[in-house]
């Protein structure tokens, strides 16, 4: 339904019964060129990243896994926007990940290609900080481990400019978003709900820029918004693979269309007095839930 509504592409639902990567990929390599493309859905890490890999390089057209690069690429154009409005750039912001599962590995591996330093970038899973001292890692976070003393949220969100959550609810307190350094930008994204909800984030501090991943709130980071388009462009194209460049113009693409003007009938429907794409700009949000005046 997504695919056709958004970008017009007719899509089919197959579910494969097996919980063998092996079997899967062989599954999915066998009736691949009755395709166009082919979007992987709802596969846990670390499996998802060999699935993958294996297909992209088995598979004569594109295969996309849209939890992991649907998310990242979103994440990424929206934070781009989001620290340029705070004054801040991707290149010196110091991020902090919490979640260390498909969708934060490829989100974090784009922010690299978008320009992040390596070194500001700290990444935590359930165990706490992913550093070069540890011995558990598999190799996708293994990429992510740092040189770092930080050992706990509380030590890597100290004076941090970007918190990214795709990990569970409530995970980020008011007292560690007060830790943060001035002006800082809260993606908590972790469904339904968030790693703070945004009452008590505001409530907490009043110079924040703040996302969720779900709809009833404003900023919604939502791979919808790529995921249908990026196999628009390459259906349209017959691109054999969806790759680094491609994600990149997706990320610039979703990231400048947000700075277009909105027309008033959008205004209107979302219920916003006005939208304006501006340093510390401010729009008041109304909506039908709690905290319906928002900052945007």
């Amino acid at each position: 339904m997504l695919f056709k509504r958004f970008a017009d592409i007719d899509s089919i639902d197959i579910e494969v019964n097996t919980a063998s990567p092996e079997e899967f990929i062989e599954t999915v390599e066998r009736i691949a060129d009755t395709f166009g493309g082919i979007n992987l859905e709802d596969i846990k890490a670390p499996e998802c990243f060999d699935i993958e890999q294996a297909l992209i390089e088995e598979c004569s057209i594109p295969v996309f896994h849209d939890d992991q690069h649907g998310t990242a690429i979103v994440t990424v154009a929206g934070l781009i926007n989001a620290l340029e409005i705070q004054g801040k750039c991707l290149e010196t912001a110091r991020i902090v990940c919490l979640g260390a599962g498909a969708a934060a590995i490829a989100s974090c591996k784009l922010l690299l290609s978008a320009g992040a330093a390596p070194t500001n970038i700290i990444m935590l899973d359930s165990k706490g900080v992913i550093h070069e001292g540890r011995s558990d890692l598999n190799s996708h976070k293994a990429e992510f481990a740092t040189d770092t003393p930080a050992r706990s949220l509380d030590d890597a969100i100290l004076g941090a400019d970007v918190f990214i959550g795709l990990s569970g609810p409530n995970l980020l307190t008011a007292d560690q978003l007060s830790m943060m350094a001035p002006n800082p930008v809260v993606f908590a994204c972790s469904n339904p709900d968030p790693e703070i909800l945004p009452e008590l984030a505001f409530a907490t501090r009043s110079d924040l820029i703040m996302a969720t991943g779900r709809s009833d709130y404003p900023n919604q980071v939502n791979n919808v918004l790529c995921f249908p388009f990026i196999f628009k462009g390459s259906l349209s194209v017959r691109a054999s693979c969806i790759n680094e460049p491609m994600k990149m113009a997706a990320v610039r693409a979703i990231a400048e269309l947000a700075k277009e003007p909105v027309i008033a009938d959008v205004m209107e429907l979302i219920a916003v007095r006005r939208l304006i794409a501006e340093p510390r700009s401010i729009a008041v949000m109304q909506r039908p839930h709690p905290g319906n005046m928002m900052e945007i």
